[in-house]
C-alpha cells in the first residue's frame, strides 16, 4: 500500500472525526440555542427540519458538481464552512442570524457528507478490503467528544460561542492542512475518469440506475429511522414509559454512541472474515432484537440493554450501504453515493415524527415495533450488499494503487 493511500486514509479519518464533533455540538445544545434566540416550541421543529432538508439539497447538488469538480475539492471547502456556520449559530443574537447559519450549515453538511463518503468508497476500492466502517467509527468517536464538550459547556453555563470557538480554532486549521492529502482517484489535473470513485460512468459502462440503487436507499432510510428513534426518544421512553430518573434517562444515548463506536471499530474485521452480506444480516437481527427488548422491557435497565443492542446492530448498516453503492456502480460511485446520501436525511426526517405520532396516538411501546420491523426488512435486502464482479472477472474488490497514486493536491 502506497504512502499516498495511507496519508489519504488518515486525512479523511480526520474529516470524519471533525464532522462528528461539529454535529454533536449542534444537536446536543439545541435547548441552549432555543433559549439564546428565543425560539418558541412551535417554531423549533421548523428550524430543526430545515437542516436535513437543506442537507438533502446539498447532497443532490454534489451529485452534479462532482462531474466537474473532484470530491476532494468539495470536501476541502465544505468542511470549513460547516465549522464556521456552527460558530455563527453560537455567536449570533437575532433570529435571522440563526436561520442563516443553520441554512448554511445544512447545505454544507450535505456536500460534506456526500463528498466524505465518496472518498471513503474510492479509498476502500483502492485498498481492496473493507475500511469504510473505520471512517464511521472515527465519526462516532468525534460525536462522543462533541457531546462531552457540550455537556461541559452546559454544566459550566458557558455561552454557546465560548463552547464553540475553541473547537473551531483547533479543528479548522487541522482539516485545512489535512485536506492536502485527500485521495479521490483522479489525476493531478482533475481530468479523466479513473476506475476508482468517479462521478460518471466509465467508457462503455452505464450510469446510476435508480431501480438497482433502490434497495440500498431503503436500507439507508430504515437505518436512520432507527437511529433517529434512539437519538430523539430514548430519554423520554426511559423516563415516561419505564419510570427511570431524569439522570438515568440521559444514559442510553451515550451508551448507544459508545456501542456504535465499538461495533464500527470491529466491523471491518467482520466484513473481511465473513463478508458484507453476513455482517448486514447479523446487524439487522441484532438491531431488531434490541427494539423488541425496548418494547417489552419491564424496567429502565432492561430498556437500556435494548438500546445498547440497537447500537451494536445499526452501526454497521450505514457504512456498508455506502460501500455497497460503490461496488454496485464502480464506474459511477460518486453519483451513487450522493444520491444514496439523500436518504440519510429522509430517514432522519421521518423517524422522529413517526415514532412520536404513533406514541401519542397509540403507545410508545407499540411505536418501537415500527423501527423493529423496518430494520428487519434490511435482512431481506442483504443480498444487495454482495460484492459485484469487477472488470477483472472476480467477485471481490482489488487494490488499484496505480489508479489512485496521486492525491487531490497532485502528489
Amino acid at each position: 500500500m502506497t504512502e499516498v493511500l495511507r496519508r489519504g486514509r488518515a486525512s479523511l479519518a480526520l474529516s470524519f472525526f471533525a464532522q462528528g464533533v461539529a454535529f454533536a455540538l449542534l444537536v446536543t445544545r439545541i435547548p441552549a440555542i432555543q433559549d439564546r434566540y428565543g425560539v418558541s416550541d412551535a417554531l423549533l421543529p421548523a428550524f430543526l427540519a430545515a437542516v436535513p432538508i437543506l442537507a438533502g439539497v446539498g447532497s443532490v447538488a454534489t451529485e452534479r458538481l462532482v462531474k466537474r469538480i473532484p470530491p476532494s475539492r468539495l470536501l476541502r471547502w465544505s468542511q470549513p464552512v460547516v465549522l464556521l456556520a456552527l460558530l455563527g449559530v453560537g455567536a449570533g443574537d437575532r433570529m435571522v442570524v440563526l436561520g442563516s447559519a443553520l441554512a448554511l450549515f445544512g447545505l454544507a453538511v450535505g456536500v460534506l457528507d456526500a463528498s466524505m463518503n465518496m472518498l471513503g468508497v474510492s479509498l476502500q476500492r483502492a485498498y481492496g478490503r473493507s475500511i469504510m466502517l473505520s471512517f464511521h467509527a472515527v465519526y462516532s468517536l468525534g460525536g462522543i467528544l462533541g457531546a462531552s464538550l457540550a455537556w461541559a459547556g452546559a454544566h459550566w453555563h458557558l455561552a454557546l460561542w465560548v463552547s464553540y470557538l475553541p473547537v473551531v480554532l483547533v479543528l479548522l486549521p487541522a482539516v485545512v492542512v489535512g485536506s492536502r492529502w485527500y485521495v479521490d482517484g483522479r489525476d493531478g489535473e482533475g481530468a479523466g475518469r479513473e476506475a476508482v470513485g468517479t462521478a460518471g460512468a466509465v467508457e462503455g459502462g452505464g450510469g446510476v440506475v435508480f431501480k438497482a440503487l433502490l434497495p440500498l436507499c431503503l436500507v439507508m432510510t430504515f437505518a436512520y429511522i432507527g437511529d433517529s428513534t434512539v437519538s430523539n426518544w430514548s430519554a423520554k421512553y426511559l423516563q415516561d414509559v419505564l419510570g427511570s430518573s431524569e439522570q438515568l434517562a440521559t444514559v442510553p444515548y451515550n451508551v448507544y454512541m459508545v456501542t456504535t463506536l465499538l461495533g464500527r471499530a470491529l466491523g471491518d474485521l467482520g466484513v473481511r472474515r465473513f463478508g458484507a452480506v453476513a455482517v448486514v444480516r447479523v446487524g439487522a437481527l441484532v438491531a431488531a432484537a434490541g427494539f423488541a427488548v425496548v418494547a417489552v422491557a419491564p424496567g429502565a435497565w432492561a430498556g437500556m440493554g435494548g438500546f445498547t443492542l440497537v447500537g451494536l446492530g445499526l452501526c454497521v448498516l450505514v457504512p456498508q450501504t455506502f460501500a455497497a453503492a460503490g461496488r454496485l456502480f464502480p464506474g459511477a460511485s460518486d453519483a451513487a453515493v450522493a444520491r444514496l446520501n439523500v436518504f440519510n436525511y429522509v430517514g432522519f426526517l421521518v423517524g422522529s415524527p413517526l415514532v412520536g405520532a404513533l406514541g401519542d396516538a397509540w403507545s410508545y411501546r407499540g411505536a418501537m415495533a415500527v423501527p423493529m420491523v423496518l430494520v428487519l426488512v434490511t435482512f431481506v435486502y442483504a443480498r444487495s450488499f454482495a460484492p459485484q464482479p469487477d472488470r477483472y472477472g472476480g467477485g471481490h474488490e482489488r487494490p488499484r494503487t496505480a489508479d489512485v497514486g496521486r492525491g487531490s493536491n497532485g502528489v
